[in-house]
């Protein structure tokens, strides 16, 4: 909950990484941090598309013992180490391990324009084999980004960011989709089926992508994610005037409702509520700008829902259907995101200055997006539809 600033410490300082340090995992043994990452290297002199030529995807290691400093850096894989129908576009690395095997997953776009995740193998977690592909029986996207593997509550997930996924009007809205698929169990898969039908996205509002996990002390499954999403047609321009672009969300929490894979704020942020807000018929007046809002209703029903914040964004339930919606400007170029859901029970929103993020039913369904209020530090707030109304203001930054 707690965080500080530690500076900058993998820096792309190599010939092999020296266009970007790119994303990839953490694997902890021994009281060791194994980093594994895509070092992004972008050629210059010449007629390139960056697809199939021009760029270089090299998977690099670097080991911390302490998280703080890190030892020398070490090439792993290149392009010339991948299957060679694919194109230049591999990375993302994961690692885990199973028995006395390491695992890794890392994302990948074909010559013929589908997207994949390669599977290698290791005995000392340095020398590496490709071993298989994870594919689907029809093409789902061109490329598969940031792919995670991971149990929750004994069910594997195997999760990745596709992109070109054709939008639907209530599926794949934004131009670049982030998801999982239930109970495919990795390093053996074989083709996916029905991959359209079983894929689920994590986040149905306007920034949400690339996220990854991480298993906590006590065994829950904490998720990340990126609260922003790459070529959107909207801007951030508020925050970029300040210096600053992006964030992450906040942690949560990973559980199995039937089959879906609910997500609820981690516990700890309740720790960070303040003073209580005081609704009267439904209203108030929210002060300091970061709060935590949660209304219920004792049966999940069809009865229309409207959250309204300061007239300017609006959150509505009806007819099966949720809407996020922004009535002005202070969505920078966001308009509107709609989902499906069968009853609504609860909301809970947490907001800042610049970010909301809504959970539905527990989690069931969850919508993020940047807002910028006119007035950031006060809120004023409507809620219609619900029975049970509360909030606390927060504190921390």
């Amino acid at each position: 909950i707690d965080w500080e600033y530690q500076g900058v410490k993998l820096y792309p300082d190599q010939p092999f990484d020296c266009h970007g340090v790119y994303s990839g995992s953490a694997f902890i043994e021994d009281d060791k941090i194994y980093v594994y990452y895509t070092g992004n290297v972008k050629l210059e002199d010449g007629d390139f598309d960056y697809i199939n030529t021009g760029r270089e995807s090299n998977t690099v290691l670097v080991v911390s013992e302490d998280g703080k400093t890190f030892g020398s850096k070490k090439e792993l894989m290149r392009n010339v180490d991948y299957p060679s129908d694919l194109t230049c576009h591999v990375r993302d690395p994961k690692v885990w391990k199973d028995g006395d095997t390491y695992y890794m997953i890392q994302g990948a776009r074909t010559k013929e324009d589908v997207g994949q995740a390669l599977i290698f193998e290791s005995k000392d977690k340095i020398n590496w084999k490709f071993r298989s592909r994870v594919e689907s029986e029809k093409p789902f996207g061109y490329m598969w980004e940031c792919p995670d593997y991971f149990k929750v509550e004994g069910r594997p997930v195997f999760a990745f960011s596709p992109q070109g996924i054709e939008a639907e009007e209530y599926r794949f809205t934004n131009i670049y989709q982030s998801g999982y698929l239930a109970d495919v169990r990795l390093p053996d898969i074989g083709q996916i089926r029905d991959i359209y039908k079983k894929f689920r996205e994590w986040d149905l509002g306007f920034d949400f992508y690339a996220p990854q996990t991480f298993e906590a002390p006590d065994g829950r499954r904490i998720l990340f994610g990126w609260a922003g999403v790459s070529d959107s047609p909207y801007d951030n321009e508020p925050s970029i005037r300040e210096g600053w672009q992006h964030s992450m969300t906040v942690p949560r929490e990973l559980s199995w409702k039937g089959g879906i894979l609910c997500q609820k704020p981690v516990r700890e942020l309740e720790a960070l509520r303040k003073d209580e807000i005081v609704f009267e018929q439904g209203e108030a007046e929210i002060h300091g700008g970061t709060f935590d809002l949660v209304a219920e209703r004792d049966i999940a029903g069809d009865i229309p829902v409207r959250i309204c914040f300061n007239q300017e964004l609006q959150i509505t339930y009806g007819h099966g259907v949720v809407s996020m919606e922004f009535l002005n400007n202070t969505g920078s170029g966001r308009t509107i995101r709609k989902a499906k859901l069968d009853g609504l029970q609860n909301v809970r929103i947490l907001m800042d200055v610049s970010l909301m993020e809504v959970y539905f039913n527990d989690g069931e369904l969850v919508m993020t997006t940047r807002y910028y209020p006119e007035d950031p530090m006060t809120t004023k707030v409507s809620i219609s539809g619900m029975e049970q109304v509360k909030g606390w203001t927060m504190s921390g930054q």
